[in-house]
């Protein structure tokens, strides 16, 4: 037995939480799970079971996958009693307990405690950290024990001991010195939660120091992405929605199921249900027919040699049956007998095993997964009701430009109607935010940044058209700068080569900002390429654009040094591969070639012409716009 075969899990959350002002302290929200979720994931790896001791909030912490013990005494009587239920469940050779306020504790606790108690032949083991000052610090509430112990703690709480360090008295306890005294901190205050609980963001110039050859006015698109990837941080936000309110969003914590998908043996086949060893190596053989397994209706008979079991597909397989011969390779068959040939097939055929889609305890669904159809239905397979998900990202857009018209408005001469709110709230629709239209913004310097405050101190990030480049009305680019934390690009792409971003703050509040180009298809192109990733990474999601290869139908030109994104259309060549050719004219002002596209050509940086017949990048539409 491997030693983390030997020993079970105990997450202690059963206590009231007095000084965090009487709530659930295991509950809390910390850097995007709860405090308790956070000590199961540490514990979780380093043991063969876990379960959580908890007296109150029972069905939210049953959400998190793994058994709810309440205390067996009443009247919360502190870790001690959380242990002695712990002992009572436990079914293997040891207990470790953690408390659910600790979300440090270290990765190796379990095996470096294992190894002192059997060194030195202890009952049980606790860590300790060394203070300044040399001062030895227990953490008891840290402790592997003997489960066949209990019988010693239950006499200590039957005579009123409370103490974590008092029972064990008459045993043999040994202290296991670990280095790192911040891995069994206790957040025992709301503000101590709050304030660990703020992560520093890292500053632009912090993410392109890193960058080697660093040049703003002649940024490579690889290197745009890089420095927006790593400077937005994920919402950190949680919720608990229904399991038909989950559609479409991200999934903060894994799901882990409950249970064996399926629960049983089954059978995959409408057939027989019998012993391998029954069957023919050559000729044939005459089983008898015992009974019949219905879906749903398990059937304790169990078939002896020679016998076999009529049942239908999803059948719980009988004792000593292992293999199913579809009906339709019987060579005979009556209602008491059917007749097997040779070969027809092997034995173990056609029988699913339990857990052989999902065994219980293991993740079903991963954290940052953008729930589809699919996942719900799994997610209901397990019997599960709701779900914990990444509040909705806040988004707030607008458009500048004193050209512009929102429709309804007559158009006077040199003006044009307001595209750009519309793809972008398309695009933003698609991503599941809750977005925030905030109209046109004029040119005009207090105008902009009234606009850019609201939207700062009401959405997570802010997304702009216009205004960005070298004009002589763009004033965004001095406000942003003035509120925040912002770079301006002139990034080595066609179409969209200016780019602003950065994070900007108002009356402590900030915001995530992309400063688009103003031409609709440059905007479309920015989107997709620099704010799409960014967005989705804020609400816990990894979605990388997925690239195709196809053949180009005609020769493109193109000169190395920058990447070129050219509106396509992709078919099915008469050679069955997928081949793609661009729409005509690629300006960055037609949105007319957007639509009648349903695909990119991504041509990279290094790439030079492409000739007809050379492969290329795609990037299908489908699902973006």
């Amino acid at each position: 037995m491997t030693q983390q075969a030997s020993i079970s899990g105990l997450v202690l959350a059963g206590g009231r939480g007095t000084r965090m002002g009487q709530v659930d302290k295991g509950l809390q929200p910390f850097r995007g799970k709860t405090m308790a979720a956070h000590v199961l994931e540490r514990l979780g790896s380093q043991v063969t079971q876990v379960a959580i001791n908890a007296n109150q909030n029972l069905d939210t912490y049953a959400a998190l996958g793994v058994p709810v013990w309440p205390d067996d005494l009443p009247g919360f009587m502190g870790p001690l009693a959380g242990m002695a239920t712990g002992m009572r469940h436990c079914q293997t050779e040891y207990l470790l307990t953690a408390p659910c306020d600790s979300p440090f504790l270290p990765p190796d606790l379990a095996s470096r405690l294992l190894d002192a108690l059997r060194a030195q032949d202890a009952d049980l083991a606790f860590a300790a950290t060394r203070e300044p000052g040399q001062r030895v610090q227990p953490h008891p509430v840290f402790c592997l024990v003997k489960a066949s112990l209990l019988p010693v703690l239950s006499s200590y709480l039957a005579e009123g001991g409370r103490r974590m360090d008092g029972w064990y008295k008459d045993l043999k306890a040994i202290e296991v010195l670990f280095e790192d005294a911040d891995a069994f901190r206790n957040i025992n205050t709301l503000d101590e939660l709050h304030s660990l609980d703020t992560v520093r963001a890292p500053r632009l110039a912090d993410v392109t120091s890193c960058l080697s050859a660093y040049d703003p006015d002649a940024l490579p698109v690889r290197d745009a992405q890089r420095i927006i990837r790593e400077f937005v941080q994920p919402v950190q936000a949680v919720e608990q929605v229904a399991l038909r309110a989950a559609l479409g969003r991200v999934l903060a914590r894994d799901i882990v199921s409950p249970i064996n998908v399926p629960a049983h043996d089954n059978s995959a086949m409408d057939g027989y249900a019998l012993r391998g060893s029954d069957l023919p190596a050559e000729g044939q053989v005459r089983l008898a027919v015992v009974g019949t397994v219905y879906a749903g209706k398990p059937d304790a008979r169990v078939p002896g040699p020679g016998e076999c079991v009529r049942i239908m597909t999803g059948g719980v397989m009988p004792e000593g049956c292992d293999s199913v011969i579809p009906q339709e390779f019987v060579a005979q068959e009556s209602s008491d007998a059917i007749v097997i040939a040779a070969g027809v097939i092997k034995p173990g055929d056609n029988r699913r095993f339990a857990g052989e889609d999902l065994k219980a305890g293991s993740a079903a669904l991963k954290a940052g997964k953008v729930i589809r159809p699919a996942d719900l239905g799994l997610v209901a397979s397990l019997g599960i009701a709701e779900v914990p998900v990444r509040r909705r990202l806040r988004v707030a857009f607008f458009s500048t430009g004193d050209e512009l018209r929102s429709i309804g408005q007559p158009l006077d001469e040199g003006s044009v109607y307001d595209s750009n709110r519309y793809t972008i709230y398309g695009m933003l629709q698609r991503l599941g935010c809750d977005i925030i239209d905030m109209g046109i913004v004029r040119d005009d310097p207090a105008a902009l940044e009234a606009a850019l405050r609201s939207a700062c101190e009401n959405a997570d990030a802010i997304i702009t058209s216009g205004g960005v480049s070298v004009g002589a009305a763009d004033y965004t680019k001095q406000i942003m700068a003035r509120l925040g934390d912002v770079t301006f690009w002139k990034i080595g792409m066609r179409p969209g080569r200016p780019l602003a971003f950065g994070r900007i703050q108002s009356n402590g509040s900030n915001a995530f900002l992309f400063g688009l180009p103003g031409n609709p298809v440059a905007v479309m192109v920015s989107f997709y390429f620099f704010a799409r990733e960014a967005l989705l990474r804020m609400m816990g999601a990894a979605a990388p654009l997925p690239l195709l290869r196809a053949r180009s139908v005609g020769a493109i030109r193109k000169k190395p040094g920058r990447t070129e994104y050219q509106r396509g259309i992709l078919a099915v060549g008469k050679d069955g591969a997928p081949q793609v050719r661009i729409t005509g004219s690629q300006g960055s002002g037609i949105l007319r070639s957007m639509s009648e596209a349903n695909c990119m050509v991504v041509l990279h940086d290094e790439q030079g012409s492409v000739a007809a017949g050379d492969m290329v990048d795609v990037l299908m539409f489908e699902g973006l716009v």
